[in-house]
Parts: structure tokens; sequence; C-alpha cells
């Protein structure tokens, strides 16, 4: 799980930096599914044993309040972010007389209504560019811990996830945005694929992680899953003119695939995709603790701050490559921007680190006498 998230997360500090040819190599551009979806899944994954475990041993109550308190934790990370976030753009905007990139990231309206737009950013409904994966997460925790009784009987919760998403999707529910529209990452649709994860991580078994089996049946369908997603993939984000040479009701399906509000398809490439790998990689390989997995186990484990750190990081590699092109520096920008994930994650786990306790020595026998 730590492996996948850091992975993950070294994936959107990649698709964050325009013009980047590695981000060419990224989950996005051959399945219907990218690192948010990963994020995701293992956030519920990890809830799922957390917060079970805890509402086996303490009741909803407690377990509830814990589940609000990091709530409160990425609400706070999320405004911080957004604070030094538009500082950083804003400042490059003004210094390179380059505006387009208060157009480009949506901070046009901060530079219009400051006021205003820092009010709708304490309210979550002003979300600039790549600062609306934490609000969603924010959102989808809080529901979480609404629902989080049902996790006792995971059909029952799945089912209400289910209608849920349904009807977001259906009926075009959405949390309102200041900019206009609704969320770009529709919560209400989101939360199943967190559902998922949590009922994956301890749903009805007294907070214990419950593996799904291996069955050649599901793999091959899973399998079947992935070759469809990589070619639509292929026709809709790469050959859009391929899409003419479909039948029409295969078309209409393959274009309407949208992002904002989790489509089937997307669900299902997720789904299928961390079936295969869950079977794929044993737990406890060896591999995982080696030298090139175990950067990323460590950048997994440091989930919140590499992310806030990534998002800053991927506007300094953008400006990188526009100031100089060519290999020298997509191999500079892509070796210190995971460098430095890897050194935050490594001092944010130095510093959390519990100092053994100190072994006393035994106390002398007394004389009883």
């Amino acid at each position: 799980m730590d492996l996948a998230r850091g992975i993950a997360l070294w994936f959107i500090f990649v698709d964050h930096v325009p013009g980047n040819v590695l981000g060419r190599l990224t989950i996005r551009n051959v399945l219907l599914c990218d690192a948010t979806e990963v994020f995701v899944l293992l956030a519920g994954y990890a809830a799922g044993i957390a917060y079970g475990r805890q509402l086996e041993r303490e009741g909803w109550l407690r377990a509830g309040a814990r589940v609000a308190g990091r709530c409160f934790t990425l609400y706070v990370a999320h405004i911080f972010l957004f604070v030094v976030f538009t500082a950083q753009v804003g400042y490059s905007a003004a210094t390179l007389d380059a505006s387009a990139y208060l157009d480009e990231l949506h901070l046009d309206p901060f530079r219009d209504a400051p006021y205003l737009a820092l009010l709708k950013a304490l309210l979550l409904s002003y979300q600039p560019a790549f600062l609306n994966i934490l609000p969603l997460y924010v959102v989808v925790l809080g529901l979480f811990a609404l629902a989080l009784p049902l996790l006792r009987r995971p059909g029952l919760m799945l089912g209400a996830s289910a209608l849920l998403y349904a009807t977001a999707r259906l009926g075009e529910v959405n949390l309102p945005s200041w900019t206009g529209g609704g969320w770009f990452f529709n919560p209400f649709a989101w939360q199943l694929l967190f559902a998922v994860g949590a009922v994956l991580g301890g749903g009805g078994n007294e907070g214990k992680q419950k593996g799904v089996g291996w069955r050649p049946w599901v793999g091959a369908a899973c399998g079947l899953v992935l070759v469809l997603s990589f070619a639509a993939t292929l026709v809709v984000y790469l050959r859009r003119d391929l899409i003419g040479l479909l039948p029409l009701p295969v078309a209409t399906v393959v274009d309407a695939v949208d992002k904002s509000a989790l489509h089937p398809f997307r669900l299902l490439s997720i789904l299928a995709l961390a079936y295969l790998v869950a079977h794929a990689v044993p737990r406890g390989a060896a591999w995982l603790g080696g030298l090139l997995a175990r950067p990323f186990v460590l950048i997994g484990q440091q989930g919140l701050p590499v992310f806030c750190a990534g998002i800053f990081l991927s506007f300094l590699g953008r400006l990188a490559l526009e100031w100089r092109e060519g290999w020298e520096m997509q191999l500079a920008v892509n070796a210190a921007g995971l460098g430095a994930l890897v050194a935050i994650a490594a001092v944010v786990a130095w510093a959390d680190r519990k100092p053994p306790k100190p072994v006393l020595p035994p106390a002398p026998a007394l004389d009883t006498a």
C-alpha cells in the first residue's frame, strides 16, 4: 500500500509539470484512471483499517471524533497549501510578467477580488488548479465519519454508497463552486471509491482488513477491463481522430468518459488494476525493502506532507523547464523533484520517530531482615 501510494504521489508531481517528458509514461496515458484514483482508493483502505479497529474498540463516537480530527488536519493543510501556492504563482507572474499563469491555474479571481477569493477558499468553494484533491478528501472523509457504523455491515455500506454515486451522476448533484458549476472532483461520486477501499480495509471483520481471494475468472475479467481501458485511453486522449471510425453507440460512450464524477469505466479500471496488482505482489516481498522500492515506500508513508510539497515543487519544475529546454533540464527537474520528495519524507519520518525507552538497571535486592 505504501509503495502504490508513493508511486501515485510521484506521478502527481510529474503530471503537474507541463512539458515534462516523463509525464508520458504515467498511468493516465495507458488507462482510464490516474494517480487520483489510486490516492482515493488507498486512502479509503487505510481509513478502513485504522478507524475500523477503533470503532470496534471504542465505539462510533470516539472513532468518529478521530475521523473529524483528521478532517480538520487536512483542512488546515489545504489552507496552508493554498496560501503558499497562491503566493508562489502570484510572485512568479509578477516577476516574470506572465499573467498567463494566473489564468491557466485559475488564480485570476484572486487577483481581481482577493478578499472575497480568500473567503471562498476558506469555505472550500474556490479551488484553483491542483488544489482540488484535499477538499475532496476532506468531504469524503466527513461522509465516512457519518457512515462509520455501516462499516460493520459492508454490504449495506456499499449499497448506500452506490446509491449516492448514482444520484450524483444521474441527478448531477454536486457541491457549488464560486467560479461556476460544481467542484471539479464531485465528492458525492468519488466517495464510492473511498467506500470500496474502506470495506476492503476493515469492513465486517472487527476492523481487520479483508482480502478478496484470487479467482481466475475474475482475474481474466480484470485483464479484459484493462485492455478495453487502454484502448479507450488511446482513442480519447491520444488519437481522437479514431472516434469517427467507431460505431456511434460505442463512440458516444467512450467520448462521454469523465473524471469529475468518476465515470464507471474509470471506477472499473482502478478496481481491476488494484485486484491484479494486489495478487501479483505478495505480502512482505523482499524487494519492497530494496534500493528501488524503498524511496517510494517512504514517500507513501508520509502522504500528506509529500503531497503538499509536490504541488509546490511541480510549479518550480515548470519554471525550470520554461527557462531552459533540453534533456539535461528534464533529467535535473525529475531527479531533483524525486530527491526532494524522498528527503521531505525522510525528515518527517525521523521527526515522528519515538526515541526508544531507556532500559533501567534492575533494582538492588532489599534486606528485609
